[in-house]
């Protein structure tokens, strides 16, 4: 690959990929990124202000099942999530697998294991596969022209099924808004929906941009159905959930039987039920239902070769090179990170009611697998929070003597805010580093901040000590502290800074 690395971050779309993009529909993943609810009311009265938020439970400093679990219930009722279900793998082995709270608020039925959520866009890379492993059988090639399938549409003598499934095309995208508008409450047909947005004019020359598209994806499913003369839903049956033994996966056009609800939000409001878009809008993009169980099946096939050949895999998995030499950081289907020298892969989903995280360490055979029935709350910070936790896993951070690192930082903070440091608990270089002036200039700065959390947001080691990396959060923002410890205990450097 050449020159720079072009970041695929921050698309705001419907169908989404990413953790910042479900975020925003909530707020991925690692890698790319989508803020949704539009459709619910708030039940809040609205003289009434929005509820205090509940603080935040300590974030486990390792990977301990029940830590973990009782950290991801506690977070996932202080976000409003009505229901979801997580599953952690790492070295092959579940460590983790959780179903909480509310298939649905309408009905009461709980969430179980067997539950199916809508995964959304996580889809995508098994739209991807489907069409690689078609490849691998000579049926399709993805350098193939549009117009061998669909002669009519825009540019089809140009654009490849390859550009469509690594968001290269230039077609527009059909789902850019982050709420159910009118159009998406009526049925559609996927060619008349193609049609409609592959008909017209594109929004850039292919392959000079990376701009999702859910358009390409609906387009790509399509091919697959020629191809093969059987419906997609037909072909992932058969080729990829029947082997895997993902029982609970299926694509669908409407709701399935035993499927969790959707849910979302409005302006700080109580979470409602919320209509699912209307049968033909999702396809190949969106359409699939699926267990967190199923997923993570799915993502240990994938780590360990089973569903795809070398040839196919480096095509599912490996960024594409923009026509001026950029890369983008997405693969077909797949976003595509490094995070503490290992490679993720990872995907978000986000359709009306549902946000899902998926992402997947390949060299430790390790994976994260966040579903929920709410739009709102940020649940990809929670997925980044649990992943970080596996990432950093087989790191190894000095155990230290004494209180867990939040909550050494807390009084740190606190005593600096004071203009009296405990001097007993300091190394001794950093004693003499924290002068009577430097603690008095920093008690004055810091006095008037009054700090809500403590959370560490990283561990590592470093010249022997714990390295802990904490954000300060308060109702003017958030800070970011570093703190360094030696094993007895003893604290080598506070730093407070700028988030």
């Amino acid at each position: 690959m050449t020159t720079t690395r072009l970041r695929s971050v921050g698309s705001a779309i419907a169908l989404c990929f990413g953790v910042s993009a479900c975020a925003a529909k909530s707020t991925t993943t690692g890698g790319p990124t989508p803020a949704r609810p539009a459709v619910a009311v708030a039940s809040q009265p609205a003289d009434e202000p929005p509820p205090h938020p509940r603080p935040r439970a300590a974030l486990p400093h390792r990977l301990e099942s029940s830590a973990i679990d009782a950290y991801t219930r506690a977070e996932l009722e202080r976000r409003g999530i009505v229901g979801a279900q997580l599953v952690v793998v790492h070295h092959g082995e579940v460590v983790v697998d959780i179903a909480y709270g509310l298939a649905s608020l309408a009905t009461g039925a709980s969430v179980t294991q067997q539950t199916p959520f809508a995964i959304g866009s996580i889809t995508k890379q098994f739209t991807c596969a489907a069409a690689l492993l078609l490849s691998q059988q000579g049926k399709l090639r993805m350098d193939h022209r549009v117009r061998r399938y669909y002669p009519t549409l825009t540019r089809a003598a140009d654009i490849t099924l390859d550009d469509l499934g690594a968001h290269l095309s230039g077609y527009p995208d059909y789902y850019p808004l982050d709420f159910l508008d009118r159009r998406m409450q009526a049925p559609i047909e996927p060619d008349e929906l193609l049609a409609r947005y592959a008909g017209g004019p594109l929004d850039f020359e292919p392959r000079t941009r990376w701009s999702y598209s859910n358009t390409g994806f609906v387009l790509l499913g399509r091919v697959i159905e020629k191809v093969e003369k059987a419906p997609l839903a037909e072909v992932l049956r058969t080729r990829v959930f029947g082997p895997l033994g993902m029982t609970n996966a299926a694509l669908i056009s409407d709701e399935v039987e035993g499927m969790a609800a959707g849910h979302a939000s409005f302006a700080l409001g109580d979470a409602e039920s919320i209509a699912p878009e209307a049968p033909g809008w999702l396809h190949a993009a969106g359409g699939m239902v699926a267990t967190a169980g199923d997923l993570a099946r799915w993502d240990l096939a994938l780590a360990d070769g089973k569903i795809l050949g070398k040839a196919a895999m480096r095509a599912l998995t490996s960024p594409r090179t923009l026509a001026d030499g950029r890369a983008t950081d997405y693969g077909c289907g797949v976003g595509l990170r490094r995070s503490g020298g290992e490679s993720v892969w990872s995907h978000s989903g986000a359709v009306s009611g549902f946000l899902a995280f998926n992402a997947v360490v390949p060299r430790t055979r390790s994976a994260v697998v966040l579903l929920t029935n709410t739009e709102g709350g940020n649940p990809g910070e929670l997925h980044q929070q649990i992943l970080g936790l596996v990432l950093n896993a087989d790191v190894t951070v000095p155990a230290v003597a004494g209180q867990p690192a939040d909550a050494v930082a807390r009084q740190l903070f606190e005593q600096l805010q004071r203009g009296e440091l405990d001097r007993a608990g300091l190394g001794e270089e950093f004693s003499h580093f924290m002068s009577a002036s430097r603690v008095q200039a920093a008690a004055a700065r810091l006095r008037a901040i009054q700090p809500l959390e403590f959370v560490i947001t990283e561990r590592r080691e470093r010249g022997g000590m714990e390295v802990s990396t904490i954000r300060i959060e308060h109702p003017g923002g958030a800070l970011r502290a570093l703190l360094y410890r030696s094993t007895d205990g003893k604290v080598q450097e506070f730093l407070v800074l700028r988030d």
